[in-house]
C-alpha cells in the first residue's frame, strides 16, 4: 500500500478527508492557498507544503479537492503545480466536482507526462466527509483504481469504478440532479404544508417511512426546522454543478427541464446574497414566493 499521500484543497470537505487519511496511518503532505488551513492540519500531523509541486515531490497518490475545474487545472498544470514535481507513475485523484470534459482533458494531459489520473468525485457532504463514509464514484483505468483504492477507503465506504476517464464526473452530475431536485421537491412540500398550518415535524414522521422518504429528507428537514443553513454543500457550489449538468446535457442534446428551472432558482438565491448558505436553503426561495416560513409548530403559535 502506498503510504505517501498528497492533498490539495483543505476546505469544508478537504479538511476532514485529510484528517481521515491521517487517522488511517498515511503520511500526508498538504497544501492550500489558505495558509491557516495548512497550519491547522500540520498541527494534526500532516506535512505542510508551499506548492502543488512540493506536494507531488512527496506523494505516491495525490488528491485534489477544489471548487472548480479551473482551480484543479491551475493546481495540477500551472506554475509550481503538481506536474512540475511529479515522477512518472504518480496517481492524481481529482475528487472535485468538475465537468466530464475537464476530467477527460486532464487525464490526457497527465498521461502525456507519464502520470495517471482518476476522476473521483464524492457524495455525502460534510457529515460523511467527517465520518469517512463518502460515496466515491471513479473514472479511470482499472489497474490505477486498484492501486488508489486503499487511499479512497480511508475516506469513503461506497467506492465504485464507474468506467473510464470522465465517467466518475458524469455519475456525479447525475447524483447532483437527484440530490438538488429532491431538496427542491421537499421544499415545495414543506412550504405547502406550512401554509396549510399543519405540524411539520409530525408530517415528517408520518411520511418518512414511505416512498417519499429519502436520505435527503432526513438530512435537510431537521436543518430547515432548526433554521440552520450553515453550508455543508453551498448554493454557489451546487449552482456550479448544475451549470456543468446543463452544459454537458446541451452538448449531448439531452433536455433537462427540471434541472434548468432549478438552476434559475439557484441564480435567484445567489442574486439575493444567499450563495454561501447550504443548498437546503432552496426552501427560502419557495418561502419567499408563498410568504411563509417553515418552522416548528410551537414557533407559529
Amino acid at each position: 500500500m502506498n503510504k505517501r499521500v498528497g492533498f490539495i484543497g483543505l476546505g469544508i470537505m478537504g479538511m476532514p478527508m485529510t484528517r481521515n487519511l491521517l487517522k488511517a496511518g498515511f503520511s500526508v503532505t498538504a497544501f492550500d492557498l489558505n495558509q491557516d488551513a495548512v497550519k491547522a492540519i500540520a498541527a494534526e500531523g500532516a506535512v505542510a507544503a508551499s506548492s502543488g509541486k512540493e506536494v507531488a515531490e512527496n506523494s505516491d497518490v495525490l488528491i485534489t479537492m477544489l471548487p472548480k475545474g479551473e482551480h484543479v487545472r491551475a493546481a495540477v498544470f500551472g506554475v509550481n503545480g503538481v506536474i512540475e514535481g511529479a515522477e512518472k507513475g504518480l496517481i492524481i485523484v481529482d475528487m472535485s466536482s468538475v465537468s466530464p470534459v475537464d476530467s477527460k482533458q486532464m487525464a490526457t494531459h497527465a498521461a502525456e507526462k507519464g502520470v495517471h489520473f482518476l476522476d473521483a468525485p464524492v457524495s455525502g457532504g460534510e457529515p460523511k466527509a467527517v465520518d469517512g463514509t463518502l460515496a466515491i464514484m471513479v473514472g479511470g483505468e482499472e489497474d490505477v483504481f486498484a492501486q488508489a483504492k486503499p487511499v479512497l477507503e480511508a475516506m469513503g465506504t461506497d467506492i465504485v469504478l464507474v468506467g473510464d476517464a470522465g465517467c466518475g464526473t458524469t455519475a456525479k452530475l447525475a447524483n447532483q440532479i437527484i440530490v438538488n431536485l429532491n431538496i427542491a421537491a421537499v421544499s415545495e412540500a414543506l412550504v405547502l404544508a406550512s401554509k396549510a398550518g399543519i405540524d411539520i415535524e409530525k408530517m415528517y414522521q408520518a411520511i418518512r417511512g414511505g416512498l417519499a422518504g429519502s436520505t435527503v429528507m432526513d438530512a435537510k428537514i431537521p436543518m430547515i426546522l432548526d433554521r440552520n443553513f450553515v453550508a455543508g454543500g453551498r448554493i454557489d457550489i451546487n449552482m456550479k454543478d448544475l451549470t456543468n449538468v446543463m452544459n454537458t446535457a446541451h452538448e449531448m442534446h439531452v433536455p433537462l427541464p427540471l434541472s434548468s428551472q432549478l438552476l434559475e432558482i439557484f441564480h435567484s438565491l445567489s442574486a439575493d446574497g444567499k450563495q454561501a448558505i447550504d443548498h437546503g436553503g432552496i426552501v427560502q426561495h419557495y418561502e419567499k414566493l408563498a410568504n411563509v416560513i417553515v418552522q416548528r409548530k410551537e414557533e407559529n403559535e
